[in-house]
């Protein structure tokens, strides 16, 4: 894959913070008679709950030998839009419930179309809902929709499908202190595929409890990549606008 398409895809993969949050603590005792439900129910009340969000995200992204450091603005119309766009609008993104768009001015390309080569990227399916719930620290599956059981690991509550999947594995780790995520673990063992998202501090913001500094591992085989996030703003419930317009005479990037 071009280094310039996976700049484009890194995007796709940012959180953010403010100036002047609290950092959440995370400092909590597990109490071993929680069981998964009340686990999940516990996360499920802690749902970041917008309509609006804007920020600024500084991203280090490392694949192998390569590696970059960028900034970038972010703007969410919650369930409906996510919007990236790159330092002088060199590249943006715009990503709604119907389909992924994107150009890049560095090489005068774009693209059109659906999330599969997201999902090849990361190694698991995704569609817009499990895109921003990977941005606001939530579950990438929804919980509620089979059953889970409970134990620990290590400082964090383990939360995994009661009966795991032989081809694709799913853990998640809550923390005890506020219930978010530590952690949400997806591997395909016959693949050799790993998908890690560490949310390694959350802030509050206007009340919601939002990330605060992620680290991202995808690993296929011996490739990996790993983006590091550092979030320097945000605001929530302002108005926003969307500017997006593929510049014309870009050639259509082809992804089978």
């Amino acid at each position: 894959m071009k280094f310039s398409l996976k700049i484009s895809l890194i995007l796709l993969l940012l959180v953010f913070s403010c100036k002047t949050a609290k950092t959440v603590s995370t400092e909590g005792e597990i109490n071993t008679d929680l069981s998964a439900k009340q686990l999940i129910r516990n996360n499920t009340k802690n749902i970041a709950n917008f309509k609006t969000l804007t920020a600024r995200v500084k991203a280090d992204y490392s694949n192998n030998d390569e590696s970059k450091g960028t900034t970038i603005n972010l703007r969410m119309e919650k369930d409906k839009t996510i919007w990236m766009s790159a330092p002088f609008s060199m590249a943006k993104v715009l990503i709604t419930p119907e389909k992924v768009s994107f150009y890049n001015k560095l090489d005068n390309t774009y693209f059109v179309g659906d999330f599969k080569f997201l999902s090849d990227f990361v190694g698991t399916n995704l569609d817009f809902n499990k895109v921003q719930n990977i941005l606001l620290g939530e579950a990438l599956y929804d919980l509620k929709e089979e059953e889970y059981v409970a134990s620990t690991f290590e400082k964090s509550y383990l939360l995994q499908p009661k009966y795991q999947r032989e081809l694709f594995e799913i853990f998640y780790l809550l923390n005890p202190a506020h219930f978010k995520m530590d952690s949400q673990q997806f591997a395909q063992p016959n693949e050799n595929r790993i998908l890690q998202i560490d949310y390694q501090n959350y802030q509050k913001v206007n009340k919601q409890k939002l990330p605060q500094t992620i680290k991202i591992i995808a690993v296929e085989k011996f490739d990996e990549t790993i983006i590091d996030l550092e979030y320097r703003s945000v605001a929530l419930n302002e108005k926003i606008r969307f500017p997006f317009r593929i510049p014309s005479g870009y050639k259509e990037i082809e992804i089978k």
